[in-house]
């Protein structure tokens, strides 16, 4: 794991829209993550390796990980890929 001050450096390289920005960016493999991701969703991306720019959960939902004291809200693992079009990729 490498930690870097610049969180908007990494979200303006993958092109991670603004509106659908958290407060958490990863790159693992050739893939990033946005937010809030739960373990498993993460667990089966590396599994399938669609052919996806990464993963998204906007905003900090409570009930996702990490935010697990707040009260829960039902909330989607989104998908970008790489001409910028958004997707599901689970429900939670």
């Amino acid at each position: 794991m490498v930690e870097t001050g610049s969180q908007k450096a990494i979200k303006s390289k993958w092109g991670i829209p603004h509106d659908l920005q958290s407060c958490h960016t990863a790159e693992i493999g050739r893939y990033f993550l946005e937010g809030h991701i739960p373990a498993n969703d993460v667990k089966r991306l590396m599994r399938e390796k669609p052919d996806i720019k990464g993963l998204i959960v906007p905003g900090m939902p409570g009930g996702s990980p990490g935010m697990e004291s707040a009260p829960y809200q039902p909330y989607e693992v989104l998908t970008m890929d790489k001409n910028g079009r958004i997707g599901v990729f689970s429900k939670h």
